[in-house]
């Protein structure tokens, strides 16, 4: 039986730079959050100036989803697809 909580070591890249403002966490030991799953970085806040990347080594603990949860997730993100849909028929005329 896996394990709903796990705790383990991670390698967080953070980068604000002109080109791009982003936050990646990789997880020690291959695991992968699945759909639902929740990633708790743990540690003070960290603040990157601007044209700056950062690595740091934290721990992490990754909470799995239940059954419940993974399909409230996909449901859920089924309607938020939906709202990037615009489908006109009309000429743009009034």
């Amino acid at each position: 039986m896996i394990p709903r909580k796990l705790t383990v070591p991670c390698t967080l890249r953070i980068e604000h730079t002109f080109d791009s403002l982003e936050a990646h966490v990789e997880l020690d030991g291959g695991l992968q959050p699945g759909i639902g799953d929740r990633v708790y970085v743990h540690g003070a806040p960290v603040s990157v100036p601007f044209g700056e990347r950062l690595v740091l080594r934290r721990v992490a603990t990754l909470t799995r989803a239940n059954f419940i949860e993974r399909a409230l997730t996909r449901l859920h993100a089924m309607f938020l697809l939906t709202e990037l849909y615009e489908v006109s028929f009309s000429d743009g005329r009034v």
